[in-house]
């Protein structure tokens, strides 16, 4: 993503919205297109799945049926007198034994003829005597049915055997389905010989040939052992399944449909409880995806067509776009060279002509910097000329302070000397005061700073009014340290003595407290009981700390100036308020954030 991004940076827009505009197509095509074939998969495996369960339900119940028929005719058989009695005869030859036997070969006839597609009727007693209802016995043919692959599994519980096998008959392979029954001897119950109806496979092919499974797909029917019982191609009945393992289909469950040969057929089976076979469909994959490939050759065409159309429309809406870039590019050739005279003709009301329209007040907002840079040059030319007067301004500034601080210094030990407490007091507090303002030059100091340069304040200001105010610290212990402007406590406790000494009959009070906010600030509240403001002076207060402009003097300037550098060294939610009723008094609060100020002990 970033070598796109690094690559993109440096391409043409008109690049730029071509491949963006591409993406745009592409993307959700692709993005509808998968989901279309995959669902279109999904819902043909399912289709192909019902159909097919369709299909090998109408041959299962046909086949069944036509079973139950096959089972009735051996019965009947089983229990024919004549049988009966050809087992019961003693030696198996002579006269009276072979008239038994053409009586048993007569029935057999009659049964046959019962049912159009039986073949043939056999009968094996002992392993050695046959008797067939067409009069056709091979030689050696009751030692073959007992070397084959099915004899051992007919049951022995009374049930039956259904298979497929191919007989030789004329010099022919005639492929027959065959139900097989154990004889049993009516003296002793022991099996005797072997039952065998030979039914014409074609039956069989007529059922599965009246259902169609797809254009290549095919239907077959396998045996209890995996054999084949049906099958389109006749050399394989009654061989072993091949390329597929049989616990597939004994694994999995009825119904169950599944990819296999390396996912080129589709196969469904269901199973035979009557029966013991598993009839199958198998169907190639390629053939049932060919919908979905075709969905799928839909989308990619439609994409190139849109593509093909999205690049034809996007040449023309990129120039559209990209012609008042380029013009604008073209005017600030002439801005970089110093020409502010041109304007960029602005041609619509769009994004692009907001664009036209900023661009040509910028021009016009560089020529008059440019203008005000020039004479700003000149005003500082003539600054130059002053800084001189400055510095000697500056250094006066410097020195008068501390000569200040040295007469303080020396009328306080003239007062000691003369046993004047209160004149040595008093000059040591202005002392304290004027050190205070000396030592520091941070803007920054801690509360605890503060208050003491209050008291010091206070206790001056008690030798003028002596009796007349009282005064009380609320300070917490957690607010010692916290961080404040320096200066700015001072302003708010002379503001008491300025407007509210001497205004109200009764001593004034002064208040101050410090108490939390909320878990990002704290409040300092320096409050009075004097006379209050009006309102409409406090109207003007509060504007004037929004807006005044403290060089040009007036009111208010000590409050304002306090605001401004709060506000300046924290952020515009912190600084001061003011709140007065008439008659009761007035409380300013500074809002301040809870830091820790770093620097400590600035009070002496």
């Amino acid at each position: 993503m970033s070598l796109l991004r690094f690559w993109l940076s440096d391409t043409p827009l008109t690049t730029k919205l071509f491949i963006f505009s591409a993406l745009l197509i592409i993307v959700p095509l692709l993005i509808v297109g998968l989901i279309s074939y995959h669902q279109s998969s999904v819902e043909l495996e399912e289709e192909a799945r019902q159909y097919s369960w369709q299909v090998m339900e109408q041959i299962e119940s046909h086949v069944e049926y036509y079973v139950r028929d096959l089972e009735i005719i051996s019965l009947k058989i089983l229990n024919h007198p004549d049988l009966a009695e050809l087992v019961k005869a003693g030696p198996r030859v002579g006269p009276h034994y072979d008239a038994f036997r053409k009586q048993v070969e007569f029935m057999l006839k009659n049964a046959a003829y019962s049912g159009s597609e039986i073949s043939n009727i056999t009968v094996i007693l002992d392993g050695a005597e046959i008797a067939a209802s067409d009069g056709h016995i091979p030689e050696g043919a009751a030692i073959n049915v007992t070397g084959e692959r099915w004899y051992s599994a007919v049951p022995y519980n009374g049930g039956s055997l259904l298979f497929t096998r191919i007989l030789q008959h004329d010099a022919r392979n005639e492929p027959v389905m065959t139900l097989a029954r154990r004889i049993y001897s009516p003296q002793t119950l022991e099996p005797v010989g072997i039952l065998l109806v030979d039914v014409n496979y074609r039956r069989i092919k007529d059922i599965a040939d009246k259902v169609s499974v797809t254009r290549k797909g095919y239907f077959y029917i396998l045996d209890s052992e995996g054999h084949y019982v049906y099958h389109p191609d006749e050399k394989k009945l009654g061989k072993v399944l091949e390329k597929l393992d049989f616990s597939l289909f004994t694994q999995a469950d009825e119904g169950t449909s599944l990819r296999v040969n390396k996912g080129e057929d589709f196969i469904t089976f269901s199973h035979s409880a009557n029966l013991g076979w598993r009839f199958v469909t198998s169907i190639p994959y390629a053939e049932l995806s060919r919908p979905a490939g075709r969905i799928g050759e839909t989308v990619l065409l439609t994409t190139l067509l849109t593509l093909a159309a999205a690049y034809i429309l996007g040449v023309f809406f990129a120039a559209s776009l990209i012609r008042p870039i380029r013009r604008m590019q073209h005017f600030m050739r002439q801005v970089e060279v110093g020409d502010f005279s041109s304007r960029v003709k602005v041609e619509s009301g769009d994004e692009l002509g907001q664009l036209s329209k900023g661009f040509n007040k910028m021009v016009e907002k560089l020529a008059s910097l440019v203008e005000e840079v020039y004479f700003s040059k000149l005003r500082e030319t003539e600054g130059a000329l002053r800084s001189k007067d400055m510095e000697l301004k500056v250094l006066q500034s410097q020195i008068n302070p501390h000569f200040l601080y040295n007469s303080l210094e020396t009328i306080r030990g003239m007062a000691l000397e003369k046993e004047e407490e209160d004149i040595a007091t008093m000059a040591a507090a202005l002392g304290h005061l004027l050190r205070y303002n000396l030592r520091s030059k941070v803007p920054v100091v801690p509360l605890r700073d503060e208050i003491r340069v209050c008291q010091v304040y206070l206790q001056i200001q008690q030798f003028r009014f002596e009796g007349q105010f009282t005064y009380e610290f609320c300070i917490p212990d957690w607010a010692w340290d916290l961080s404040m402007i320096k200066f700015s406590l001072q302003p708010l406790i002379e503001n008491c003595f300025t407007h509210g000494m001497g205004m109200a009959s009764r001593p004034l009070s002064i208040c101050i407290t410090a108490c939390q906010r909320d878990e990002q600030s704290f409040v300092i509240e320096v409050s009075d009981n004097g006379p209050g403001i009006a309102q409409d002076t406090l109207d003007r207060i509060r504007a004037d700390l929004r807006q005044k402009d403290i060089t040009q003097g007036g009111h208010s300037i000590g409050l304002v100036n306090v605001h401004r550098r709060i506000s300046r060294i924290y952020e515009a939610d912190y600084g001061l308020s003011v709140q007065s009723v008439p008659g009761k008094g007035t409380t300013v609060t500074l809002r301040l954030p809870l830091s820790v100020a770093i620097q400590k002990g600035d009070a002496g």
